[in-house]
């Protein structure tokens, strides 16, 4: 660079005024200084130059750490807005009172069933009437007409509580009433029937205290049925007091025991003196192409010497659940559930066995037990869907024990279709065939045909 700068500064003095050896000197010194300038220059640049670097990485730097926080704020207030959605979804439909928003929910449901049995006739006033209830279905007797009965036993209240205790913590509570499966009026005149807890329970960060769905059931699996339940036969249904732990899709939870015992009888007897909890672990999935739940159980099947007149006994139980809802498109979905196990007699299809049969020294022998369902729903348009499904028991009993008259099998399907003119009104008009079996080879079945009107609030 020097040497460029030389020869054209020289250049250019040539150019301008004749040669003289007496300018020699002065047009070095000037190249000297012009040449120290230059460098200072450069130099000076070159200092900038990496000063811009240090501040260009400082400020990416800056940059970085500002998106986290941003990131990081972003997520504590969709924290806190999650905390809050709640309250706000209830005070729409509530009142506040000091720190608490008061809510209401529910359904008001008529429904229109007409059924027949082979089995034998159900009694007027009987639940059999109300919805199916597989290991109460008739069998071995004569054909029952057509029965039809009109009822609103299935509207329901839900009351919600939600209180404010700061932005760190949340505090709820739910309490859950209907009218099914209580005494009350008759057909003939009121019609009337008592209330009923279905569930209540405090809720409070992570944790859940008192009644509510099983841990190991999944209810987002259940099917889109006018009857309460519809899949009945391959369903794990149970609400129970219990203390149960929620992060993120983990749920663990030790739930209210009970043991039911089928006697060399064939009769069932409730064990008094259970004294573990059944505990239940189980994960969630879900994603847009829908939801996927696996549940684990542990029991401890337990009868005393008070119980049935033996020594007592204690027996383990166990069993495992995989159930999910998969998007199948925009309008379609898939519901499933698969159960097997060990013991789990009164978490399936409404205690269709027992859990475990008394032999005769007094011992128990839990009674094994696979079930599963599937539904199909599609919907027509925005207010018309149409939902076909089916579901199995099977029992693995020890006919010794238990005798030839409990059941050994038990299925149903059904198809319906559901209009809803609204969005809080479904009307709907479903037919369903259920079958229940004998370990002796009896068997009855059920037909229903079933009309209904919903309004959710």
């Amino acid at each position: 660079m020097r040497t460029v700068l030389r020869a054209g500064l020289l250049a250019g003095t040539c150019m301008a005024a004749a040669p003289a050896a007496a300018q020699d000197a002065d047009v070095e010194q000037r190249l000297d200084r012009l040449e120290a300038l230059v460098m200072q220059l450069v130099e000076r640049l070159d200092a900038q130059k990496g000063q811009m670097e240090s501040q260009q990485a400082e400020a990416v730097a800056a940059t970085q750490q500002a998106l986290a926080e941003t990131k990081a704020l972003q997520a504590r207030q969709a924290e806190l807005a999650a905390q809050i959605d709640e309250p706000k979804k209830q005070e729409d439909k509530g009142f506040r009172v000091g720190n608490t928003t008061i809510s209401y929910a529910g359904y008001v449901k008529f429904d229109a069933i007409s059924q027949r049995t082979s089995g034998g006739q159900v009694d007027s006033g009987n639940i059999v009437r109300d919805f199916l209830i597989p290991g109460a279905i008739p069998v071995g007797g004569d054909g029952s007409g057509w029965d039809t009965d009109y009822n609103a036993r299935q509207s329901r209240l839900i009351f919600k509580t939600a209180t404010d205790v700061g932005a760190e913590h949340t505090l709820n509570s739910q309490i859950e009433l209907d009218f099914m499966v209580t005494p009350g009026g008759d057909e003939r005149i009121s019609n009337s029937y008592e209330p009923r807890l279905r569930q209540a329970f405090i809720t409070y960060d992570n944790w859940l205290f008192g009644q509510a769905w099983s841990t190991f059931q999944n209810v987002g699996a259940l099917p889109d049925s006018l009857d309460f339940i519809g899949t009945t036969p391959g369903t794990v249904f149970v609400r129970q007091p219990m203390i149960r732990y929620t992060s993120g899709g983990l749920m663990l939870a030790a739930e209210q025991p009970e043991t039911t015992v089928t006697t060399p009888a064939g009769g069932r007897v409730l064990g008094g003196d259970d004294t573990l909890p059944d505990f239940v672990a189980r994960y969630n999935f879900s994603g847009d192409w829908g939801s996927v739940t696996a549940a684990g159980i542990l029991r401890n099947l337990r009868i005393s010497d008070d119980d049935l007149g033996s020594d007592g006994d204690s027996a383990i139980g166990y069993g495992l659940s995989v159930s999910g809802k998969l998007a199948l498109g925009e309008r379609d979905d898939l519901r499933f559930m698969g159960t097997v196990g060990d013991g789990l007699g009164r978490y399936i299809g409404l205690n269709i066995v027992n859990d475990a049969a008394l032999d005769l020294d007094g011992d128990l022998d839990p009674i094994f037990t696979y079930s599963g369902f599937a539904a199909y729903r599609h919907l027509w348009s925005d207010k018309l869907r149409s939902s076909v499904a089916g579901s199995y028991f099977k029992a693995d009993n020890p006919v010794l024990l238990t005798t030839g008259a409990v059941t050994d099998e038990s299925w149903n399907v059904f198809a319906n279709i559901i209009y809803s003119p609204v969005r809080p009104v479904d009307i709907g008009l479903e037919y369903m065939y259920a079958k229940r079996t004998l370990e002796n080879g009896t068997s009855g079945n059920l037909q229903k045909l079933q009309l209904s009107a919903k309004y959710s609030f």
